[in-house]
């Protein structure tokens, strides 16, 4: 495999394939074509003029309104196309490629702190999106005519299933297929609204990542809105000058561990040396497919659900920079590393003596 680790270190974007500049012409304007005329759509049932202030709003439903894959399951990571072949970049791959050269070693010695990556989620670890997302359901339901279950467990699918799942399976409304789509994009417009309003981070938040700006540790934030809406969303809780890199919908990531995958490339860190701040279990799990540790924010989901979890903690205030290195003291038990294990001796066997009297 012809590949040098510089061509990871200098990159600011995922790993995607080259095309020619025909085809890639081609891609393009398609993808352009497919946007406009999604967003025509959407201005059209939502009813928003050329000059309303949702029409900027991605208001087609995307993978944010969707339950992502978790990923990476057997280690797989990314695969790309070059003119001598495919080139698949798993997990292995990253952690081997991404090694650290002699100067950062000298400097991490020095240095511990520096040698981690720290990966947050964007829902319910750095904003309260499920607030959001359920006040978006219930004021869809008010304008239809419908109501919300009251149930505690039926609310809390709805915040993590997808909106095909939530509208068929879950409300019951027993709409027609082709109600959903208009419901769906409704749903998505009354979303992004109250994303507006959001100017608040989680509890502790801040003040965590003070710390570990103050220890020079990296940041990423993962999510799947649009850019553009995540940087304004990071500008109004004043959080944007923490995050080195950004992983969002324009990077085009298939699961949740490609996400993870792609913000330790972007920070240019070994997967084995990034922590993931989840609160969804399958997050969890998707670090854990990544080499990565995982620590837990408990909220959205209660302890018990989080149990796998390297640390699991009610909020960031009960956070210290000297729990990330806790973290790698016993990464070798913890990632079910073979152990040395001494063998029990053999009690040494008692010589027998004849004692002869002449």
């Amino acid at each position: 495999m012809d590949c040098t680790c510089s061509n990871f270190r200098t990159s600011t974007a995922p790993f995607s394939w080259t095309p020619t500049s025909t085809s890639k012409l081609k891609f393009r304007n398609l993808k352009r074509l497919n946007s406009i005329k999604h967003s025509m759509v959407a201005m059209s049932v939502s009813g928003s003029g050329e000059n309303g202030s949702l029409a900027r709003f991605p208001l087609t439903p995307n993978k944010l309104f969707m339950q992502e894959a978790i990923g990476a399951e057997y280690g797989e990571g990314f695969e790309s196309f070059r003119p001598d072949g495919p080139m698949k970049v798993d997990v292995d791959f990253l952690n081997d490629r991404l090694q650290e050269g002699f100067l950062k070693r000298i400097r991490y010695s020095m240095k511990p702190d520096e040698a981690y990556g720290l990966v947050f989620s964007w829902d319910n670890v750095v904003a309260d999106t499920q607030t959001l997302k359920l006040n978006a359901w219930k004021q869809l339901a008010s304008e239809e005519g419908k109501r919300v279950p009251e149930d505690g467990d039926v609310q809390k699918l709805m915040l993590y299933a997808g909106a095909d799942q939530v509208l068929q399976k879950l409300l019951l409304w027993g709409m027609a297929e082709s109600e959903l789509d208009r419901l769906k994009l409704r749903f998505s417009e009354l979303y992004y609204r109250g994303l507006l309003s959001l100017k608040t981070p989680v509890d502790g938040l801040k003040e965590w990542l003070d710390a570990v700006s103050t220890a020079r540790i990296p940041c990423a934030i993962v999510s799947s809105l649009d850019r553009i809406h995540m940087l304004e969303a990071l500008d109004r809780m004043s959080l944007k000058k923490y995050f080195q890199a950004i992983v969002t919908e324009e990077d085009d990531m298939e699961s949740m561990a490609h996400r993870f995958l792609s913000a330790a490339v972007k920070l240019d860190r070994k997967p084995s040396k990034c922590v993931v701040f989840e609160d969804d279990p399958r997050g969890i799990t998707a670090a854990h497919n990544c080499t990565m540790m995982a620590i837990a924010l408990i909220g959205a989901h209660p302890a018990y659900d989080l149990v796998q979890a390297d640390l699991a903690v009610g909020s960031f205030n009960e956070l210290s920079v000297i729990n990330l290195r806790r973290l790698f003291a016993n990464k070798g038990s913890t990632f079910m590393e073979l152990q040395k294990q001494s063998a029990e001796k053999a009690p040494s066997k008692r010589k027998l003596r004849i004692d002869t009297i002449f």
